[in-house]
């Protein structure tokens, strides 16, 4: 344990650590945490007075104290060279061999994820940092235990990074007695060591911004922007950021949001896993609210459909990016069927986005790369967005947000089945410190866990019923998940389960799924658990 300052260090700072961890820099980490962390708590604490009155039956509207920055003509900063196309971004965690492979897809972008694909270890946070650093200076590379090398090409992406939202700590480090913030932590590196870097190569630190819930948390975000700029001698509006509307919450902020960050906005990302999430929790005590089957809340059903298209307006007429949603797919190097059937769907789902008017797209595998780019390249030709698709069409009411009823939609056995399996399966995972988890040939984060376990919590809470008849409750989820542990057991093997962390992840998953209070994030339950 290292102290500077009031600054202790709980992890190890050995081997390159050092080179991210320098006294500098924990000291600037230190500087954005005593100026900004009090604010960030206080927003928290809105947050939970924000659910009680939810929880109470208040019904989410457009702010009224607000309505001049709607009805008002202001746009954001124009993008930056390297920002302004952004037709197809690959997404990711900040492993080496990952890095290399997302900068080298072909993709305009990528995000480097110290959030929801990330599980965050200390290994893994700091490591993340070096090769961020290693991957600006052009000296990143990988070899295999095949002896395979990786090295980046001679074009690669822009790279963006997503710290993690307001609401974690980052537990081994304290300032002044308490934990630092992990956004602050993530943020403060990444810029301490790499601004100056980035400007001096011709681009600059750009950011998402992921769970905000409010307009005056942007604002936060644009504080610690021009403190941090001002810190470190670097111009205002150098830092870009793109904000992902992944609570329903904040659909009803898109301005606000923009107006607050707009000396750095770089548009809105529709960020649909943890949007659906986001209204199963802020609703979780209501019955009108109840969700079918996670595979049956498509991006065409009408709230969803409402969403995107106000996304879409909202940032072209204030001349801000409009980024569409992920596709999670991950090729199989076997089975060429599964292969047909999943790409026509990446396909069809990217040609909507793009006749939409998003002008980018995201994508978790560089071998999705070609198909989503196919699809923008066929509206976009050789613009680099299409900002000036203005959408005047489009009029989303506030009910429309909220009314999520699905048309035909059920509750079945298969859902329920398998938002215990794959919720079980990425708890394991993230235990083990892989945040980016491979599942049923899909790309799965943190917000896929959180709507499985937010599912079951409110099948349960409400009594719902499945197609043949039987309750949701919690003695039908245990012997489900009890039933789906025997299959991962067998398939397995002795050896390879006695290597998992399968008994611990269900002992995770019934807690944030069957207990009778709705735990806010299933992280701050599992970080317990978490090396």
């Amino acid at each position: 344990m290292a102290t500077t300052a009031q600054v202790v260090l709980k992890g190890l700072n050995e081997g390159r650590s050092a080179e991210v961890l320098t006294p500098e820099a924990l000291a600037f980490v230190a500087r954005l945490q005593r100026q900004f962390g009090n604010r960030r708590l206080e927003l928290l604490r809105q947050r939970d007075e924000r659910q009680a009155r939810l929880d109470a039956g208040e019904a989410p509207q457009f702010l009224v104290d607000t309505h001049t920055v709607r009805n008002s003509d202001w746009r954001v900063a124009k993008a930056p060279r390297d920002l302004e196309d952004r037709r197809v971004e690959n997404t990711g965690p900040t492993d080496r061999k990952m890095l290399i492979n997302a900068l080298n897809s072909g993709a305009r972008v990528f995000m480097a994820d110290f959030e929801d694909a990330n599980s965050p270890t200390w290994a893994n946070l700091v490591e993340g940092q070096v090769n961020l650093i290693d991957a600006i200076e052009r000296r990143i590379d990988f070899t295999s235990p095949e002896g395979k090398e990786y090295r980046l090409n001679e074009k690669v992406a822009t790279l963006l990074v997503r710290p993690r939202g307001w609401h974690l700590d980052e537990r081994h480090v304290e300032v002044d007695g308490h934990p630092v913030s992990g956004s602050l932590f993530d943020f403060g590196l990444y810029f301490f060591h790499n601004a100056q870097r980035l400007v001096g190569k011709g681009s600059g630190p750009y950011f998402y911004l992921p769970k905000l819930e409010s307009h005056v948390e942007a604002r936060l975000w644009n504080d610690v922007f021009n403190f941090a700029q001002d810190d470190l001698g670097i111009p205002r509006g150098t830092i870009r950021a793109t904000v992902l509307i992944e609570t329903i919450l904040a659909a009803f902020e898109m301005d606000e949001i923009l107006y607050e960050l707009r000396d750095h906005s770089s548009g809105l990302n529709a960020g649909r896993w943890d949007y659906i999430f986001s209204i199963i929790k802020k609703f979780r005590n209501r019955p009108e609210f109840v969700l079918p089957d996670r595979a049956q809340v498509t991006m065409t059903v009408p709230f969803m459909r409402a969403y995107t298209e106000l996304l879409v307006k909202t940032c072209h007429r204030r001349g801000a990016h409009a980024m569409g949603g992920m596709a999670a797919f991950i090729p199989s190097r076997r089975d060429a069927e599964v292969n047909r059937v999943a790409l026509a769907r990446v396909k069809e789902d990217k040609d909507r986005e793009a006749k939409d008017g998003f002008d980018g797209t995201w994508v978790a595998h560089p071998d999705l790369v070609p198909t989503a780019t196919e699809a923008f390249d066929k509206v976009l030709g050789d613009r680099p967005n299409q900002l000036e698709r203005q959408r005047p069409e489009v009029d989303v009411t506030a009910g429309q947000l909220i009314e999520v009823r699905v048309p035909d939609g059920m509750i079945t056995e298969n859902g329920l089945r398998m938002n215990v399996s794959v919720g079980i399966q990425y708890i394991e995972s993230w235990l083990r410190g892989v945040g980016a988890a491979a599942i049923n040939n899909l790309m799965e984060d943190v917000a896929t866990a959180e709507i499985s376990r937010s599912q079951v919590w409110q099948w349960i809470r409400h009594s719902s019923r499945l197609t043949d008849g039987s309750v949701v409750n919690a003695d039908l989820v245990r012997e489900i998940a009890e039933d789906e542990l025997a299959k991962l057991h067998e398939r397995l093997g002795e050896e390879g389960w006695a290597k998992s962390r399968f008994e611990d992840a269900r002992v995770v998953f019934e807690e944030v799924a069957l207990s009778s209070t709705f735990p806010a994030f299933l992280t701050l339950v599992a970080l317990r658990d978490l090396d």
